[in-house]
This record gives structure tokens, C-alpha cells and sequence, in this order.
């Protein structure tokens, strides 16, 4: 008898928790799901460019009240420039307002109360155009255009409230392509039977959660098939025919640099995908800066931009210096590795992660130049912070960015490349879609090392200055032989 009564007692601790468990099914605040989800993208070409992007929704109320409003996050104006906008539900057209709260969110008020369980139909029509000449943004011509992964289609918000729910896409959903003939197409998801008429080609996709955030690459290009003779498959697009042979030397550094990323961050996929270098469609607004602000610790002649990825799998580039730009751009590449297009964290970084691509970018120009070049990108870095520092006095804003940037470095050196490669590997892929922090990192590393990585973080970033040991193994003369090729190469 004594023995159950502990039994009854965990039983009637433990009904609660059954009970919360079980009614995690029902809705505790208010909501929507999204059950079916298309976009079709079409380009209309001529002396004035368009691009028209129609988003239809199937939503359904799931929450437990009726909802007066839908937010959601429309292109950025200062990155895309609307010619035209609207947005209708169930036909009838919507107002939209910025959002009270979060001003880049816009709040679309319906017609009356979205009843619990209801089914209705949103609408959301956008034409870009490029813009007038000094204005910035995304440019195309009329004969090609891109849609990065990111920004360009509408993102549904949850709904205002607590334990509110709604704006996570479908499974699988439809993107779908209409260009002129004759364009080549590149675009997310997994393609299906594509078709034309009326001068038109049309080609559909069905996008999935990993798919992330769509993109679309096309445009009358000429497809060069590089042979890579590494398994990496790499597709060079270019307004005019181009010899294959004549990028052979600069198609070798690019594998190099593909080769030093999975040796460090790890695969991209189990299998090795392909790769698609597209020359910019036009240079003004191909990218999104001029200039990073790493390049003074990357190069030490720093050049402008002249690559930038557009999904995981594109880089956009400035061909007008011919082959040897291919080579130049592997270092743009590293953002595939570091969860572009895939990890909402990629895009808002604080110091040190804000570093991580630049550190990345550093590992794929070192695979171009040789191991002295590690040497040479690190003493370029020290030389930014000082060697005497007021304690308790906030760094300068470049000096916590050469600090961020060598801060990957003294890990990867304290910790060992195969460490690195899986507790890096470990953050993009455990976070993947829900964003990382620094917290994240350091759990990682404790986890691959058993060790307090936690106090060496601290070391790093709360004290002023980097580590007496670090800047004198770097700046004595001997540094430039120190790291072996066998230890910086894959």
C-alpha cells in the first residue's frame, strides 16, 4: 500500500502535464494557416522592363478568434522600385499601412471580422521596374533580370497577439516562371515539365521548406559548362559565347576555394551541387554594397565588389575583366557555406559572428594565394587594433571588426580544424531557419571539446585588445613559415 501511494501522487502531478500536452493541438490565441501557396513570376520585356509577381494565398482561420488585420512584409522600397502595388481579398481591394509597431511591416485592414474557420483568399500583385538613372536599387534589362533569394516576395506575418500563429508557408508549394523564349532560366525548388505559347516559356517549380527563400536567375545568357575535374559541377552564364578552355586555370582556384570551404564549414549537401556563375545583368545595382567592410582586412589593396552571391547556388559577377575575374570571385562564394538564403541569422549579425563571412571569404582567397597569405590577412588585421588600450573604454568600431575578425582564427588555432569544421557545422545546420547567436556558438564548441570555450570567447571579446600570445606568434619573423600548407589547405 505504501508503495502506490507515490504512484498515485506522480499520476496526479502528472495529469496537468498530459492535459497540456494533449490540447497543444487547439489554438490558444489567435491564428491562420496557409494551405495553399502559388507565385508566378513573369517578365515583360521592352524598351521599359517589367517584372510582375502575383502571390495568390488559400488561408484558413485556425485560431480561437476572429482577426480584423494581416501583416506582412512587402519588398523593401528602397531595394526594389514598385511601378505598381495592390493587394485584394477575396477580390475586393485592400489599404494597406505601415505597421505601428514595426514600421518596414505593412498591415492590410479587411473588409469585416475573418471568422474562426473560415476560408478566404489573399491576393498580392507587385510590378518592379528599374530605376531612373542616380536612383538606387535593383536593375535589369530587357534581356536579362534576377529576384534574389530574399526580399522580393511577400512574407506573411503572424497575427497580432498572444500565442498568435500564421505565415509558415505550405509543404510545398508553386513558383512559377514566364519568360520570352530563348532565356535561360535558373530558379528554387525542384523544376517540373516546363511549357510554352505565345512567345512565352514556362517554367514551373515546387518550392519546399528547405527551400527557404525563392529565387529566380534568368535571361539570354550563353551556358559554359566548366570542367572542374573534382565532381563539382560549374555553369558560367555570359551575354556572348565564351571559350570553356579559356577559364580552365581560373575554374581550378574556384574548386580550390570550394574545396577549403568543406574542409572547413563542412559539405554544403551529402552530394556535391552544382554551381552558377551569371555575368550581372547590368553593374549598377548588380550588388548590394560597393565595398565590404572587411575588404581593408582581405586585400591590401581593396577593390570594389565584383561578386556577390544571389541564392546558395549563384553568384552574380562582374565579367567585364574577363577569365580572371572567375578566380576573383571565389571568395564571394563563402556565404553558400554560411547559410545565405537558408538562415534568417546570416542576414543580422553582431560582433564576432558579423565576422564569420569575411573570416569564410579569407579561407577562399587563401586557397587562391597560397598559405603565406594567412599570415599576411592576419598581420593586416593586427596592425588595426592598438597594442596599448584603455581598459573599461569602448573599441573603435574598426577595431572590434578586426578583433571579430581575427577571433575565428585564434579558434580554429586553439581548437583544430576538424573542431572547427563541426561545432560551425553544427550552428548552421541545428539553427537552420531559426536564426544563431553567439550563445549558440559557444554551446557548440563545449559540446565538440568538453572544454570552457565560454572563458576563451571571454578572453577575446570582453577584454580590450586580442591576447599578448596570438599577436606576438604573428608578428615575430619566423610567423610567415609557422602555418604549413597541410594545416590551411584541405
Amino acid at each position: 500500500m505504501l508503495r502506490s501511494q507515490p504512484r498515485l501522487l506522480l499520476g496526479v502531478l502528472l495529469a496537468p502535464v498530459g492535459f497540456w500536452v494533449s490540447s497543444c493541438a487547439v489554438a490558444l490565441g489567435p491564428g491562420y494557416s496557409i494551405e495553399n501557396q502559388e507565385i508566378r513570376v513573369q517578365f515583360l520585356p521592352g524598351p521599359d522592363p517589367r517584372i510582375r509577381v502575383d502571390s495568390d494565398y488559400q488561408l484558413r482561420n485556425t485560431g480561437n478568434q476572429p482577426v480584423t488585420s494581416l501583416a506582412l512584409r512587402l519588398p523593401g522600397r528602397r531595394s526594389f522600385h514598385l511601378a505598381r502595388a495592390q493587394a485584394s481579398w477575396d477580390g475586393v481591394a485592400l489599404a494597406e499601412q505601415s505597421s505601428p509597431v514595426i514600421p518596414r511591416n505593412t498591415l492590410l485592414a479587411l473588409p469585416r471580422p475573418w471568422s474562426v474557420s473560415e476560408r478566404h483568399t489573399l491576393h498580392l500583385f507587385a510590378e518592379f521596374q528599374t530605376p531612373a538613372p542616380g536612383e538606387t536599387g535593383l536593375r535589369f534589362t530587357s534581356d536579362a533580370f534576377f529576384l534574389p533569394s530574399e526580399g522580393w516576395a511577400p512574407e506573411l506575418l503572424p497575427s497580432q497577439g498572444l500565442f498568435a500563429t500564421g505565415g509558415v508557408p505550405p509543404k510545398q508549394w508553386r513558383l512559377e516562371v514566364r519568360v520570352p523564349l530563348g532565356f535561360l532560366v535558373h530558379s528554387s525548388g525542384r523544376p517540373r515539365k516546363t511549357s510554352r505559347g505565345a512567345g512565352e516559356f514556362t517554367v514551373p517549380s515546387f518550392q519546399r521548406p528547405e527551400d527557404r527563400y525563392p529565387f529566380v536567375v534568368a535571361g539570354r545568357y550563353k551556358e559554359t559548362a566548366l570542367d572542374t575535374g573534382a565532381g563539382h559541377r560549374v555553369y558560367l552564364w555570359t551575354r556572348a559565347a565564351e571559350d570553356s578552355a579559356r577559364f580552365d586555370p581560373s575554374a581550378e582556384g574556384l574548386v580550390r576555394a570550394v574545396q577549403a570551404y568543406d574542409a572547413t564549414f563542412g559539405t554544403r549537401s551529402q552530394k556535391p551541387q552544382p554551381i552558377w556563375i551569371v555575368e550581372c545583368p547590368v553593374l549598377p545595382g548588380c550588388f548590394t554594397s560597393t565595398e565590404s567592410s572587411y575588404a581593408n582586412l582581405l586585400d591590401a589593396e581593396p577593390a570594389s565588389v565584383s561578386a556577390e552571391l544571389v541564392s546558395s547556388d549563384t553568384l552574380l559577377i562582374d565579367f567585364s575583366g574577363g577569365a580572371r575575374r572567375l578566380a576573383a570571385a571565389a571568395p564571394a562564394l563563402a556565404a553558400s557555406w554560411l547559410g545565405y538564403g537558408q538562415n534568417p541569422g546570416f542576414f543580422e549579425q553582431q560582433a564576432p559572428l558579423s565576422a564569420l563571412p569575411a573570416f569564410a571569404s579569407a579561407l577562399g582567397q587563401e586557397a587562391l594565394d597560397g598559405p603565406s597569405s594567412r599570415t599576411a590577412t592576419i598581420r593586416r588585421a593586427l596592425r588595426i587594433i592598438p597594442k596599448s588600450v584603455v581598459r573599461r573604454q569602448p573599441e573603435d568600431e574598426n577595431v572590434l571588426r578586426a578583433k571579430s575578425f581575427l577571433f575565428f582564427y585564434a579558434l580554429e588555432e586553439r581548437y583544430g580544424r576538424e573542431t572547427f569544421r563541426h561545432a560551425i557545422d553544427h550552428v548552421l545546420s541545428a539553427r537552420q531557419g531559426r536564426g544563431f547567436n553567439l550563445n549558440d556558438l559557444i554551446a557548440a564548441f563545449e559540446q565538440e571539446t568538453h572544454q570552457n570555450v565560454a572563458e576563451f570567447v571571454r578572453l577575446w571579446m570582453k577584454r580590450p585588445g586580442v591576447p599578448d600570445e596570438f599577436r606576438a606568434h604573428y608578428e615575430d619573423a619566423s610567423a610567415a613559415i609557422a602555418i604549413t600548407s597541410k594545416e590551411t589547405m584541405p
